[in-house]
């Protein structure tokens, strides 16, 4: 699973996820992407599974790229416990995604191949996604 290394602070707020992505919202190495199109939260076991399947449908060809990074922690409390006594301990990393970011990249492969691979992989996420063309991004993402 993907993790940061090292963290300043063990953990954090919730935060809130308003707005659309201002930064990685185009596709900057591939020719095809994933683009989300609601805010969502993605763990880290979620990522990897979607990695899996894009690159088991493509059988390893072309390249693959992952434009998100779980750098946040989310606590939880042990089942049947009391309230009060502290935070719970980090339980699992996400990635905090708005809508418009790009979140897979692939290229090698043929147009096809690739909107089915990602087709795949959307299945593995939490949120509402779209298959896009770097053609389709040159101005970034329109609703």
């Amino acid at each position: 699973m993907l993790m940061p290394k090292r963290v300043k602070h063990r953990k954090q707020f919730r935060g809130s996820i308003r707005g659309k992505a201002s930064r990685g919202n185009k596709i900057t190495y591939g020719e095809y992407g994933l683009v989300a199109m609601e805010p969502c939260w993605i763990k880290s076991n979620q990522i990897e599974a979607a990695r899996i399947a894009l690159t088991r449908y493509t059988k390893r060809n072309g390249q693959v790229w992952i434009k998100i990074f779980p750098d946040k922690p989310i606590t939880a409390k042990p089942a049947e416990t009391r309230m009060g006594s502290g935070k719970g301990s980090v339980e699992y990393w996400v990635a905090v995604v708005k809508p418009g970011r790009v979140l897979f990249e692939i290229a090698g492969v043929p147009e096809d191949q690739a909107k089915e691979a990602l087709r795949l992989a959307m299945h593995k996420l939490p949120c509402k996604c779209k298959i896009v063309s770097k053609a389709d991004l040159e101005g970034g993402v329109e609703e």
